[in-house]
């Protein structure tokens, strides 16, 4: 089955699986998880879903719950009061424990706080994205603000990573993210600690967000572990807890 049709398949269960009328929702970014986006706009269009208070985490996302009627707000908003019951998303990479790598996008700063903030948060993946070990096949994103590039840079290469700032596409210059700063796309030759590594790469002044999901610091491990949905190229999606 084509990589496209199995995003399809597996953004579209989770939807069916997991969102119910009422709910506070928070909406990933990406390829993946629009199609959970889109089923959820059919849901709701059809009457088999209602009351629903979406916050979007990009651009990309809230035009297209603009264009599907799904009403959104901000954490801010009086609807949500900064907690979510339950937000979607996709991820670059996923390992056993379930932590993850995202940010491909480069909405790695707004998916953190939905994930973070939500009772329940759930990944939609295909199979290629399970890994053994995160960082070294996918970069991990570290967004900073412009005038840290430099020092910033030189502080992950202190740490074993070799560091590339983002560049656009079909624009001259560096990816800019939505809240106006810069992306350091980092990897490591070696394995390294994800959860160590979240808490570390935050400390240097000047990083907003990077792209290791392992969990708040107020919880434990355990506390907090991503439910998946995993597309397969022969069309079936499984379910890990």
């Amino acid at each position: 089955m084509e990589n496209n049709l199995i995003k399809e398949l597996v953004g579209k269960e989770a939807a069916r699986v997991l969102v119910k009328s009422g709910m506070k929702l928070g909406l990933g970014t990406g390829s993946t998880v629009i199609h959970t986006v889109r089923e959820i706009g059919f849901l709701l269009k059809e009457g088999k879903l209602e009351d629903i208070c979406a916050v979007s985490t990009s651009f990309q996302t809230s035009i297209e719950c603009e264009k599907l009627g799904i009403p959104l707000f901000t954490f801010n908003s009086k609807e949500i009061g900064g907690q979510l019951d339950l937000s979607i998303d996709g991820a670059d990479e996923v390992d056993s424990k379930h932590r993850l790598i995202k940010g491909g996008g480069g909405a790695l700063l707004m998916e953190k706080i939905a994930a973070y903030m939500s009772s329940s948060f759930a990944i939609v993946i295909d199979e290629s994205k399970i890994v053994e070990h995160l960082g070294i096949r996918f970069p991990v994103p570290v967004e900073v603000i412009p005038e840290a590039r430099v020092t910033v840079s030189k502080t992950l290469e202190s740490l074993g990573a070799v560091v590339e700032l983002r560049e656009a596409l079909r624009k001259a210059g560096p990816v800019i993210t939505e809240h106006g700063n810069l992306l350091l796309d980092i990897r490591f030759k070696e394995q390294v600690d994800p959860k160590e590594l979240e808490r570390e790469l935050n400390c240097i002044p000047g990083v907003v967000e990077n792209g290791f999901f392992t969990g708040p610091r107020y919880l434990k491990s355990a506390d907090w572990r991503p439910e998946l949905f995993v597309g397969f190229s022969d069309g079936n999606v499984e379910r890990r807890a």
